[in-house]
């Protein structure tokens, strides 16, 4: 059985860590979509669509890497052009990983089975919440793995995020 896990990644956290244990332990294949990839960067999404796959690969094990694809998703503004878009990205699946009402009731309709991802720490586990506290010069590097700590710290992403 195969799924289709998307999401932002604006960075890749310990909750997305965990939402992607979570998925591989339900289904052999694991199609990840990085969503708002046709986005310019900015305050939002300042990180593009390679960066968020450079946190993510440098942030798993090679077992986990073995397991998973990932593809960037952009953005419509219509939803049913927006399931039918992912239709010619992504191999098929059978489940979709999502806690987005909107994202549930759409693959719902297509008789794809919809699993809810349990949060972790949702209040400071968000991008918008590890951006601020990287822009604030607060402590955020317990808050994302190992890889995306490196990435971020590397690519002077402190910098990046104040100016945007």
């Amino acid at each position: 059985m195969d799924g289709l896990l998307i999401g932002r990644f604006q960075p890749f956290h310990l909750g997305h860590l965990q939402a992607l244990e979570f998925a591989l332990s339900k289904v052999d294949k694991l199609w990840v979509g990085l969503g708002s990839s046709n986005r310019p960067v900015e305050k939002n999404n300042p990180f593009t669509a390679e960066q968020r796959k450079n946190m993510i690969l440098s942030s798993i094990d090679d077992s986990m890497k073995e397991r998973i694809s990932i593809y960037s998703i952009p953005d419509f503004d219509n939803h049913i052009k927006w399931i039918e878009k992912i239709d010619t990205i992504v191999p098929k699946f059978d489940v979709i990983f999502s806690n987005d009402g909107l994202t549930k009731h759409l693959y719902s309709k297509r008789n794809i089975q919809v699993l809810s991802i349990p949060f972790l720490n949702r209040a400071s586990l968000s991008g918008t919440n590890i951006r601020d506290l990287i822009v604030c010069d607060q402590k955020w590097d317990d808050l994302v793995p190992y890889g995306t700590r490196n990435f971020l710290k590397e690519t002077g992403a402190k910098d990046h995020l104040k100016n945007l």
